[in-house]
């Protein structure tokens, strides 16, 4: 049962790493894509 439950911890953290992973990228990304709103300056 101790293997269950260090196994359930190492998901947890890896869960909880990824997904601090993939909001500071999509925070990234929404910034990056502000600058890119200027109407005047499209194509």
């Amino acid at each position: 049962m101790a293997f269950f439950t260090s196994a359930i911890t190492i998901l947890q953290t890896l869960v909880v790493a990824l997904g601090a992973g993939l909001a500071v990228w999509g925070v990234i990304n929404l910034l990056e894509g502000y600058g890119n709103d200027n109407r005047a300056t499209r194509s």
